[in-house]
Order: structure tokens, then sequence, then C-alpha cells
């Protein structure tokens, strides 16, 4: 699946109609951004069954503020609209291979129960 960039207009959307979303915040003038480029192109062919996406956090300033990205580059992944994880820095090939891969394992079903629970919890 070929890699999309994502503005405001089509941020939101991405991610309430794709169940797996991975977005690489970057920006041009970002050396490890640019050598982490390569890597997510060459991932995002084996996983047709995951959007891979980049945010220009140049171009695209009010969606790096909103998911406060300080340093990038920044890889968050989005599984059932739900952030399962969101870390600074370029990952190997084969990190980032292994993280697909445990994001892909993970009970969604159960992420949801622990937030109702936090949720039910911060009410009381």
């Amino acid at each position: 699946m070929a890699v999309v960039e994502l503005d405001a207009a089509s941020f939101e959307s991405t991610v309430q109609d794709n169940d797996f979303v991975i977005v690489d915040f970057w920006a041009p003038w970002c050396g490890p951004c640019r050598s982490f480029a390569p890597v997510y192109e060459k991932v995002s062919e084996d996983f047709d069954d995951v959007v891979f996406a980049k945010v220009n956090t140049e171009d695209q300033q009010q969606i790096a503020a909103h998911f406060q990205i300080r340093s990038i580059p920044t890889l968050m992944i989005f599984r059932e609209q739900i952030i399962i994880f969101s870390q600074a820095g370029a990952l190997p090939e084969g990190s980032f291979r292994d993280l697909l891969s445990k994001a892909k394992e993970l009970d969604m079903a159960e992420v949801k129960r622990q937030i109702a629970e936090q949720q039910a919890g911060q009410k009381a």
C-alpha cells in the first residue's frame, strides 16, 4: 500500500475510516526523518491491511500541535481510533516491523475495557 500524505481535511477521516493507521510526523529539513522515509516506505509494502500515513509538520502545524508533537520523527499508531503507541525517533527496520507485529496482536477489546475502567475510576 502506498504511503498517504495527510492534511487537516483528511486526517480525521483516515483515522475514523480505517482500523489500523500508523502516522509518521516529519519535516523536510529533518535528517533523521529523511533517513527513516525509505524504511517506512519499504515496510508499508508488506502490510496491506495497515494505512501508512505521513504528516509534514511544517505544512500541518495544527495537527502537530493537536498531538503535541515536540520531536520528529514521531510515530503514532491508531487502532480502532485509539492511540496505542506514540514515540519520537526513527526505528531500524527490524524494530519497526516488530512494533507493527505487536500492535496487530494487541487485543483491542481488552484495551477498550481498560480505558472504560480508567474513565469510570476518574469519575468516581
